[in-house]
């Protein structure tokens, strides 16, 4: 094995990077909102307007995927990545400087574009360089940086709080972390010379969206709204609980250990036993992990609904990615935006009435209740798709 990590056409150096490069795309200039939540809410944070910074987050990083979606031109995406690593580095240092509700308002949607500049983009990079024969399980070490990211931000934030220094100076020391990180990452994911690419047009063919593959994007819309009411709260829902003042950051962490590994063993399982199936039964699980803080104030249980949770959003993406991939065929870019724009758009409503509901309510409870609601009918959804696959789809 070449070590020599300073080598752009290393295997190796390639994924070390592609995980930097999520690491700054979706840690930095994301999940450490998540982090930083409880202290920024002491703070000049409202619940409210962090669940409306969030929805605006998402439509941000929405718009930046389906935008990175129809760039072909491989020497034009390692441009745009760089400009993403570097917006998502900015968006974070104006954190630190400003409590200016309308700048902060404006930052969280550049960064949300940012971030899908620097994952997406990033992943179709590394998924080129990568000298593979079989690039899906390279590919699932490539996505475990989404906990990596959660994880990393969520120690540096703590780090700084820990050393009697406030959320602002979080803010500022993970934007010269991500800076100094940002130097590896945008070296080594290019390319020595201009790389000749043939962009070929597709049509767009309507004969692709069958019911069977409506239903998967639908369900993706349920994952997506499953995904963000925790990716947004998690540390607050676990901290107002009765005894469990104080533990919503190390459940946090939790979600980001129990984030590495699960791309990598779901999409084993899914090559195993079919993905439908195994897309059900993370679903369920993920339901479980949801519901967990509406019945019990039990630390150890509480804990457990962090790791499920951590444990299966990771990999549902990397499944539902993969499922739309192998229908798509030799057209991935219509279904592949579908699905994404699906997603997104759960994404972009789940804080929006999870905020509805905290203001009502004074509780989480109503929200993480709506939440796995429409996630048991993603998976009602999923068992009727089942009943419409041909023997080709349960294959895959």
């Amino acid at each position: 094995m070449n070590l020599n990590l300073l080598d752009r056409n290393n295997n190796l150096s390639i994924l070390i990077a592609g995980i930097i490069s999520v690491i700054i795309g979706l840690g930095v200039a994301r999940f450490a909102f998540t982090s930083l939540l409880p202290p920024m809410l002491e703070g000049f944070l409202t619940v409210t307007f962090a669940g409306l910074l969030a929805a605006v987050n998402f439509a941000g990083y929405l718009s930046g995927s389906i935008f990175s979606m129809f760039i072909k031109d491989i020497n034009q995406k390692v441009l745009l990545f760089r400009m993403g690593i570097v917006l998502c580095i900015l968006t974070t240092f104006i954190l630190g400087v400003t409590e200016n509700e309308t700048i902060w308002f404006i930052s969280r949607i550049i960064a949300g574009f940012g971030a899908a500049m620097a994952f997406v983009v990033g992943s179709a990079i590394v998924m080129t360089k990568l000298n593979f024969e079989n690039k899906t399980k390279a590919m699932g070490i490539h996505f475990s940086g989404i906990g990596f990211s959660i994880l990393t931000t969520d120690l540096v934030s703590r780090a700084v709080l820990s050393s009697g220094y406030d959320w602002k100076s979080s803010w500022l020391v993970l934007s010269a972390f991500a800076i100094l990180a940002s130097i590896y990452a945008m070296y080594i994911l290019c390319f020595d010379k201009k790389v000749k690419t043939q962009v070929v047009k597709h049509k767009f063919d309507f004969s692709l969206f069958t019911p069977f593959v409506i239903l998967i994007i639908i369900a993706y819309f349920t994952e997506g709204v499953g995904f963000v009411v925790q990716a947004t709260f998690l540390p607050d829902i676990i901290n107002t609980l009765e005894g469990l003042e104080g533990y919503g950051n190390l459940t946090w962490t939790l979600v980001g250990l129990a984030g590495i590994p699960s791309c990598i063993i779901w999409m084993n399982l899914a090559s195993r036993k079919g993905s439908v199936n195994i897309i059900i039964i993370a679903l369920f699980v993920q339901m479980i992990g949801i519901l967990i803080p509406t019945f019990t104030t039990n630390i150890y249980m509480n804990l457990l609904s962090g790791v499920l949770y951590g444990g299966t959003f990771v990999g549902l993406v990397g499944l539902f990615m993969n499922l739309s991939g192998k229908l798509a065929g030799s057209n991935p870019v219509i279904l592949m935006g579908a699905v994404t724009t699906s997603y997104g758009l759960g994404q972009v409503i789940a804080p929006l009435y999870s905020v509805y509901f905290i203001e009502k309510y004074g509780s989480y409870d109503y929200s993480l209740y709506l939440t796995a609601f429409i996630v048991f009918l993603g998976i009602i959804l999923l068992f009727f798709a089942k009943t419409i696959m041909t023997d080709e789809q349960k294959r895959l």
